[in-house]
């Protein structure tokens, strides 16, 4: 491994090689499950009203591009914010993410993030603005690898 500049692996470029299989041709295309706009966490009001009685899905940017079912196993029934723990200005995050879990009644949380150590970040946004909420949310965190499995 090379060393990077900025110091981070989850920044190392590599090329994801998909195994060789004979995958059926479908004949229809998949809906997407997005329910609301806009979804970037800086741009999601915490009082949106289409926080309230919902579960509540929270994407490091780069997940939903990484695992190809996405949509189907994590954005369906789900209202969705997406945010990079690297690259976005994160100091208002877990304030913002406390006032979403605190001021509407959400039903369960779930992060997904990559399998690289910066984006882990993500996760303990969550957890602790879970905590300073002060609400008992079912929290579920899963884990993509970079070659697009479902590592947890």
């Amino acid at each position: 491994m090379s060393k990077l500049a900025c110091g981070c692996p989850g920044s190392q470029v590599r090329t994801v090689e998909a195994p060789q299989t004979e995958v059926e041709e479908t004949t229809g295309r998949l809906q997407s499950e997005l329910r609301q706009w806009p979804t970037q966490l800086h741009l999601v009001p915490p009082s949106a009203p289409w926080l309230q009685d919902a579960h509540l899905l929270i994407a490091a940017d780069c997940a939903p591009f990484a695992y190809a079912e996405y949509h189907r196993d994590f954005i369906k029934g789900k209202v969705l914010v997406n945010a990079c723990p690297k690259l976005d200005d994160t100091s208002s995050y877990v304030e913002k993410l406390t006032s979403m879990l605190r001021d509407n009644e959400i039903k369960s949380l779930t992060v997904t993030i990559m399998e690289v150590p910066c984006c882990r970040g993500m996760a303990m946004m969550a957890e602790q603005a879970l905590k300073q909420s002060g609400k008992d949310i079912p929290l579920e965190i899963a884990v993509i690898g970079i070659n697009g499995e479902r590592k947890s």
